[in-house]
Order: structure tokens, then C-alpha cells, then sequence
């Protein structure tokens, strides 16, 4: 039986070990219930018992995160241009992790989006959930007159994908297993532009980044952002928002 209950936690301005660990338990919790859910299944085959509790729960989390850079389990060490010392000068730190994806950078003034979900309570399909996140992003910078839309090759969303002048607002780095997810989406909406020339974003060396302040020449309200965004996630993905 599907569920399309998803509980929404705002989780502030939080330390990235702080959420990875919040994320890991929540991720943990129903993969674990999953595959508890699915022995007890087998083991009723050709009964006439049903299980009734046979639902997992989904999350969508939404936080910012003090100046940190991430190296997914696909990236290099070396797009990472500051040594320890460079890390301290700039008060961020640093962290290899377990989504897919290369190097990315998180600070105050991005949104960043965890969803923990259990696609069976959707769609089994990866590759349709990753563009399902970039098209709630896609819609909600069209809210405020930006166009923008997908690269080639690339996940993320991009301004003027098609020409010299690409650039990346947001970008993507996921982990499923058994159809579980973490990890999600990092929207630059009023982030400082100038620590991502700490790095190689994502392992693009020729592509710039940018935010909606940079595109629309002033600060976003961070919360009515929030509140798009999650709106447009709630309607494609179907979801009952709690």
C-alpha cells in the first residue's frame, strides 16, 4: 500500500554532521521497516493475514548549512582547491560522503533539500525522481521570471544550458537503496558566490554557478522560496505534505 504522507521538518541553519546524522537515522529507520515489512510478508505468503501497519513513512527536509564542502563517492579530492589551513581561513570544512555526484559547496543562503522517501510510495525510477526535483526547481525560479532548465549529460538545473554562458543553480547528489532516499538538492538562492571558487563544482571546471540574487540583482526571501519550492514538490511528486 502506497503512502503519500510526507513529513515536512524545517531544520534551520544546521551543521552538516548534525543533519548527515539526523539523515542517516531517518534513512536507517525505514529501510530497516521496509525490509522488516517485507519479511513479514514472505513468511505469510498464502495466508489469508494482512499486515496492516505495512507502510513506510516519508520525509522532506529543508535546512542551510554553516560553510562546508562535500565529496561525493564519484569525485575527486583535487577539486577541492583549499588545503587545511585554506579550510580554516575560510571557516568551512569538509566532509567525503556517501551520495553519488563530485564536489559541491553548502553555506547560508542555499536551500538545501533532503527528501527521504520511499519511492515504492511513488515511482521506482531514479532517473524520473532526479528530474522531478530539478522540475520543482524549474518552476519555482519561473515564479519569479527566471527561465531555466537542464543540461545534457548533467543533473542540476542551469541557465542558458545551450550556449557559453551556462551556469548551474542548483545542483543534485542522491543515494537510494531499496528504493530509499537521501541526500537531495542544493539551491542557490542568496549564498556567497565567492566560495565556489574554492572548488571544482561538481567536477565542471568550465561552467559557472550562480544564484537568484546574482540573476535577479537582489536578495530572496529565503522563506517564500521555501514555501514555493515545497509546494511544487508536494504537487508533482503527489504528496500529501504534513
Amino acid at each position: 500500500m502506497q503512502n503519500k504522507k510526507v513529513i515536512f521538518q524545517d531544520w534551520g541553519l544546521t551543521d552538516y554532521q548534525i543533519a548527515w546524522d539526523r539523515q542517516e537515522q531517518l534513512f536507517g529507520e525505514t529501510v530497516k521497516l521496509k525490509t522488516d515489512i517485507r519479511n513479514r510478508a514472505l513468511a505469510l505468503a498464502g495466508s489469508d493475514e494482512i499486515i496492516e501497519d505495512a507502510i513506510t513513512p516519508n520525509y522532506l527536509v529543508f535546512c542551510e548549512h554553516p560553510h562546508v564542502y562535500t565529496l561525493g563517492k564519484s569525485g575527486k579530492a583535487e577539486h577541492l582547491l583549499l588545503d587545511e589551513q585554506g579550510l580554516k581561513e575560510k571557516n568551512a570544512v569538509y566532509y567525503p560522503i556517501n551520495r553519488g555526484g563530485d564536489i559541491t559547496y553548502h553555506g547560508p543562503g542555499q536551500l538545501v533539500s533532503y527528501p527521504i522517501l520511499d519511492l515504492d510510495n511513488f515511482f521506482t525510477d531514479i532517473h524520473l525522481y532526479l528530474r522531478t526535483l530539478e522540475e520543482a526547481v524549474i518552476l519555482t525560479l519561473a515564479h519569479y521570471g527566471l527561465t531555466a532548465g537542464r543540461y545534457p549529460g548533467y543533473t542540476g538545473v542551469w541557465f542558458d544550458a545551450d550556449n557559453e554562458r551556462a551556469r548551474k543553480i542548483c545542483a543534485m547528489g542522491v543515494r537510494c537503496s531499496r528504493w530509499v532516499t537521501m541526500h537531495g538538492l542544493a539551491f542557490n538562492v542568496n549564498p556567497d558566490l565567492d566560495y565556489f571558487k574554492n572548488i571544482v563544482p561538481c567536477g565542471i571546471d568550465d561552467k559557472a554557478v550562480t544564484s537568484m540574487q546574482a540573476e535577479l540583482g537582489r536578495s530572496v526571501d529565503m522563506n517564500e522560496v521555501k514555501e514555493i519550492l515545497k509546494h511544487h514538490i508536494s504537487v508533482l511528486f503527489g504528496m500529501e505534505m504534513i
